[in-house]
């Protein structure tokens, strides 16, 4: 990972060796996905298609820099001496030419060989964990975006303010790494969007997802097909089975398939089962978890339940992603549609980048990858790679990224109380009451 991104900034440009990118990003696959696209460069030119590739990467690092400052500070641009600096149109145009589909080749090929590293050292009894949920972004007001992304409308029939782009993800827990993505309009429902990722999830795994994606038609077809995938989600309130075995506490439940889901999907069957294990919070409420681990010898109820907590940790990517990464930032950068769609497969490529190094710099320590700051190693990670492109730290890299990786295991942190109260939303404080006087002119 920032071998390689490190590889290609301390080099100069003179003579650049795509052949020392090192192990984690090689050159092959950012030439794998550019040729594999249609999109490589026919002509020289000063941005040609990889170093474009390596541009979008940077520019989710350094979300609170221009795009002309990250070209220059980080030395992407190919030298040339008639001019020594390259044009913001240039740039744009070097984007345009380039699209989005060599960023979601990259991220698919990357992503795809990272969560296979080290996959057998974070296992539950055999299985993966993934986790799969939702979220959004907002994208500039323009008109094009509005026609493109939607927005959300309000019961209240009020507009948000901005476009919306809705997503999913399927995210390993142990690590944060993002396995595969799914986003596009925000009128799409999620429910669509996780379909499209059952494909991607691995055998031998166990996905936990929220309630909102309690449905035949995607727990079925995460179960059937494949060899042991398996599954943790709550039950809904209105959820209804028939008990056919165990105890009260953790049953074995039939559930019916609805007409008008067969309708839809014919291949469904007419029941399927799971297992229905209740568990009571610290609040004294009741909630149940369904599962297709039916075992209850191997898989014990209070495993399953530990397992279904870790389903925060994919809210905390989201987070990682949106707030720390982007800075707060309202909206996406990109003003076109495909420079949306680029602007986020970068984003999700360089967020894996951060956090591969972060679960390699932990395996050093025997720590958890999670244990690992985000936020500090974020900021270190940059840091490192201004001052890699500013002093060209060339036959001084194994020391560089050695002392990178001893920063990182540095920035543990620090262990807090488990929660006490369950998460909720609060209602906004409302205003007192203004009364307006008027003046007397009179």
């Amino acid at each position: 990972m920032l071998d390689d991104a490190l590889y290609l900034l301390v080099q100069g440009q003179e003579s650049p060796d795509w052949a020392r990118l090192g192990q984690h990003l090689p050159y092959e696959w950012i030439e794998q996905a550019v040729t594999y696209t249609g999109k490589a460069s026919i002509r020289q030119r000063r941005l040609p298609a990889e170093q474009v590739v390596w541009l979008v990467v940077a520019l989710a690092l350094y979300r609170h820099q221009s795009i002309s400052e990250v070209v220059d500070d980080l030395d992407l641009a190919l030298p040339d001496m008639h001019t020594p600096f390259v044009s913001k149109s240039a740039v744009a145009q070097a984007r345009q030419r380039l699209g989005a589909d060599p960023l979601r080749a990259l991220f698919e090929i990357s992503a795809k060989a990272w969560s296979e590293q080290d996959r057998k050292r974070y296992l539950f009894k055999g299985l993966s964990l993934f986790a799969v949920d939702g979220t959004t972004l907002k994208s500039a007001d323009t008109p094009e975006h509005r026609a493109h992304f939607g927005e959300q409308v309000y019961s209240s029939g009020r507009i948000s303010s901005y476009p919306q782009v809705r997503g999913v993800t399927l995210t390993a827990l142990p690590t944060h790494l993002i396995l595969d993505a799914r986003f596009g309009p925000y009128g799409i429902n999620e429910m669509l969007y996780a379909k499209e990722l059952l494909a991607s999830i691995p055998e031998d795994s166990l996905t936990v997802f929220d309630k909102g994606f309690l449905s035949a038609e995607i727990l079925c077809g995460l179960t059937h097909g494949r060899t042991n995938r398996h599954f943790i989600i709550p039950a809904k309130a209105n959820s209804k089975w028939n008990v056919v075995g165990g105890t009260p506490e953790d049953a074995i439940v039939e559930m019916r398939v609805s007409p008008q889901a067969r309708k839809k999907c014919p291949e469904l069957p007419a029941t399927w089962r799971a297992r229905a294990i209740t568990v009571i919070d610290q609040s004294a409420r009741k909630h149940v978890l369904l599962t297709s681990l039916l075992d209850t010898r191997r898989y014990t109820a209070k495993d399953i339940t530990a397992c279904y907590a870790h389903r925060w940790h994919i809210e905390t990517s989201y987070r990682e992603l949106k707030q720390t990464m982007m800075g707060m930032a309202l909206t996406l950068r990109s003003r076109t549609v495909e420079g949306v769609y680029q602007e986020i497969w970068g984003t999700l490529t360089a967020y894996n980048l951060i956090r591969l190094e972060m679960a390699k710099a932990a395996l050093k320590v025997k720590c958890e990858p999670t244990e690992i700051s985000f936020i500090r190693a974020f900021h270190a990670i940059q840091y490192e790679l201004h001052w890699a492109a500013a002093t060209r730290a060339q036959g001084k890299l194994p020391a560089l990224l050695q002392r990178l990786r001893q920063r990182l295991v540095m920035l543990l942190n620090e262990q807090r109380p488990g929660r006490k109260i369950d998460r909720a939303v609060k209602a906004l404080p409302h205003r007192y009451t203004v009364r307006v006087f008027k003046k007397n002119l009179n």
